[in-house]
């Protein structure tokens, strides 16, 4: 059942670690999800934080989930929201868009902790020039689905017979599986590519146990059964439609080199603005 295992890889930002699941050298997509990162677990002393400058991004759609922590978002399209766990922010970049991710002044002054996932969803070409756009949705207004042991949170797309009112593009399931030990989950039907990863405690799949930090792709059509084993588990289930590949340099995604060139010229020539309130820095299109 299982095509393959990615291992994330682990990057420091600066005393803070993320773990890059994809893109990956054999696996670049999975459904039209194009880039993985499990951010943390983190915790900052009084004074520290994250500081992520203005930047840009075309052609995709980031969401943002956390289990712990708070960020403060800003993009471009006027758009002020503090993320919180169990909320939604769902930034469309479409044909271009610039936004900031901070700590708060408060938490920045407290100490704080974060620990969540960041996702990069790929437009699909009937899309990927779109107005940019940001939706947030609060934690009250998703789907939540119950089991034996288990509470799904369907984060975007369609998944176990519910639907998150996230405006997706494309068919495609983002999921959040709480299992406590022992409990195990399937994976959402009906879609061409499909993986779980595990970003807190281990499962059993098909005869395999997957670690903290592991990502299994699993074959089309088959059912498989992931079983939290020594405690409970966050499962990230993930997958879909394929859009079509796609070209990825830095903050940017496209279908076709010219788009790709066009994000580029945009952003070093100013033409991509910077977010109301958070325009006094910015970070510059790398040299290579």
């Amino acid at each position: 059942m299982i095509e393959m295992v990615i291992d994330g890889r682990r990057h420091d930002l600066g005393g803070f670690h993320v773990a890059r699941i994809l893109p990956f050298a054999r696996r670049r997509m999975v459904g039209p999800f194009v880039f993985l990162d499990h951010m943390g677990p983190a915790r900052f002393a009084p004074g520290g934080g994250v500081d992520v400058r203005p930047h840009p991004h075309i052609g995709l759609a980031t969401v943002t989930w956390l289990f712990e922590g708070r960020i403060v978002h800003r993009d471009s399209t006027g758009a002020h929201q503090a993320i919180e766990p169990g909320a939604v922010n769902w930034m469309v970049a479409g044909r271009g868009i610039s936004h900031s991710e901070r700590t708060d002044p408060a938490d920045r002054a407290a100490g704080w902790a974060l620990h969540g996932m960041q996702a990069w969803v790929a437009l699909p070409q009937t899309h990927e020039e779109t107005d940019p756009a940001f939706h947030h949705v609060p934690a009250a207004a998703l789907p939540v689905v119950d089991g034996p042991g288990l509470t799904a949170v369907v984060i975007a797309g369609e998944a176990f017979g519910a639907a998150s009112p996230v405006p997706v593009h494309s068919p495609l399931f983002y999921v959040d599986v709480r299992l406590a030990e022992g409990a195990a989950t399937g994976l959402p039907t009906g879609y061409a590519e499909r993986a779980a990863y595990v970003a807190a405690g281990a499962v059993a799949c098909d005869g395999q146990r997957l670690e903290t930090g592991q990502m299994a792709v699993f074959a089309p059509g088959s059912a498989p059964v992931l079983t939290a084993v020594d405690g409970s588990a966050i499962l990230m289930l993930l997958g879909g439609e394929p859009v079509g590949p796609r070209q990825l340099w830095w903050n940017l995604v496209a279908s076709r080199p010219d788009l790709m060139e066009r994000g580029k010229a945009d952003w070093a020539a100013g033409r991509i603005p910077l977010p109301p309130g958070d325009d006094h820095e910015f970070i510059p299109l790398p040299e290579a």
